[in-house]
């Protein structure tokens, strides 16, 4: 079994954070799923009547990362420290497990190529097949995190 981190760790929870934003009250994203807190995408079963608490935002976000999590451990065959577990923990919170599974820069990882699997994380800036400025920041954002010596 691959060394990895647990959890997400304090770098990775503040990019995310940062990228999603904080909104209590539900919202369409840039593809129009309906979406609060820090970017929970809101499940058909799910019912958002009334605003967030900071505390309920900050559970939700924990929940979600826990799936993201589970689904990085399962899907990354190499070893990874904090800083690059908790770049890929944001970039599938963002895109999904099921975009990371069936990805370059997963299979390129698996195989020990950190360097171009880094790489391909800004290729992964559009939405609804348009590049989108805040994807392609957020992008070099997880990069600089992946590719950063943990101290």
């Amino acid at each position: 079994m691959a060394n990895q981190p647990a959890n997400t760790g304090a770098a990775g929870l503040t990019l995310i954070k940062s990228f999603e934003g904080l909104s209590l009250e539900k919202y369409r994203d840039a593809v129009g799923k309906w979406t609060i807190g820090y970017g929970h995408l809101i499940l058909p079963q799910e019912n958002f009547p009334q605003a967030l608490s900071n505390k309920e935002a900050e559970d939700l976000l924990r929940a979600d990362l826990g799936m993201t999590e589970r689904g990085v451990h399962r899907l990354v065959t190499v070893d990874l420290n904090q800083n690059q577990f908790d770049a890929l923990v944001a970039f599938a919170f963002n895109v999904g497990l099921g975009n990371l599974q069936d990805s370059t820069l997963l299979r390129l990882l698996n195989q020990g190529q950190y360097q171009a699997a880094a790489d391909q994380l800004p290729r992964w800036n559009k939405a609804g097949g348009k590049i989108l400025p805040g994807l392609t920041r957020r992008r070099d954002a997880e990069r600089a995190l992946f590719m950063a010596p943990v101290n």
